[in-house]
């Protein structure tokens, strides 16, 4: 099973354009979003949900009024606040940490698993998406990506596939280490601005904590060359290849307006080097089979 997963050091450098373009161009692959704290790649895909099940992780507590003797201890206990004078229980503040449970001397208290969100299985005109939405102000992000790469996986070996195209979370936190654990390659998609290479340098150095191999595109590279220059630069020392540039096309907002990927909207530059790179793409995780 080959595993490509596309990421960047912060949101905005155009990962999810990049996939739904790659989406357009691939075959016979199965498609993830696991950008679940801010789920877009969607919005280019226009998914037809064929499947819906519910994420639950973690707990929260809640207080049965007719068992409650009102005695305050679970108040007195709680060091989040989450318990109202009223003995109700804040859905928001709980941490689900149990200590109010477990010193409860009425037993009025239960412990109930908490429903985070919702994650699809869905048909769109470039093959499955599996994706996902998590509740407003819900957390364990992390384990809802690692849920989406698996169902994915399973798709792609019910139908006989063996490529898996993600749309990683930015940054380098939890949704981001869940999304490139155990993957095939990491493409790290970032652009030519001070921001951008400090962002690049940091999710370069946690694929190769990972031992992930990685390749870097440079988004809407000609608008500063100096800096490009400066990512090949530091992407050379680090023994990374730079897969290529993309040039800056405005083509590429009309197509995201029309609700298109670019390579589907028009076959201007933008579009010219996303296919360069794409068959590149397919020639370099020959190489990365798991």
């Amino acid at each position: 099973m080959r595993e490509v997963v596309i990421i960047s050091g912060k949101g905005g450098t155009g990962k999810t354009t990049l996939t739904a373009s790659l989406a357009a161009l691939w075959k016979d692959k199965v498609i993830a979003d696991c950008d679940v704290d801010a789920a877009d790649l969607h919005l280019l895909l226009e998914p037809d949900i064929r499947k819906k099940s519910d994420f639950y992780s973690g707990v929260e507590a809640v207080i049965d009024k007719k068992i409650c003797t009102k005695c305050g201890k679970c108040s007195e206990m709680c060091k989040y606040d989450a318990i109202s004078p009223d003995y109700a229980v804040n859905k928001i503040d709980c941490e689900g940490c149990a200590v109010c449970y477990y010193f409860c001397p009425a037993n009025a208290i239960t412990l109930k698993e908490r429903h985070c969100g919702e994650w699809y299985l869905s048909e769109t005109r470039f093959g499955l998406l599996v994706h996902a939405r998590l509740g407003i102000a819900e957390e364990n992000s992390g384990k809802l990506v690692s849920l989406i790469r698996r169902q994915a996986k399973l798709v792609a070996q019910d139908r006989g596939w063996d490529t898996i195209l993600s749309d990683g979370s930015p940054g380098i936190g939890c949704p981001v280490i869940s999304s490139i654990t155990g993957a095939s390659l990491v493409v790290i998609v970032t652009e030519p601005t001070i921001s951008g290479v400090h962002d690049m340098e940091r999710v370069l150095s946690l694929s190769e904590h990972f031992q992930i191999p990685a390749t870097v595109i440079i988004n809407k590279a000609d608008l500063n060359e100096e800096m490009s220059q400066k990512i090949e630069t530091v992407v050379g020392e680090k023994n990374v290849s730079v897969l290529g540039r993309i040039p800056y096309d405005p083509l590429v907002t009309q197509a995201m307006v029309q609700g298109k990927t670019v390579v589907e909207f028009n076959q201007g530059p933008a579009t010219k080097a996303i296919r360069d790179m794409g068959e590149k793409l397919l020639t370099m995780i020959e190489s990365y089979r798991l």
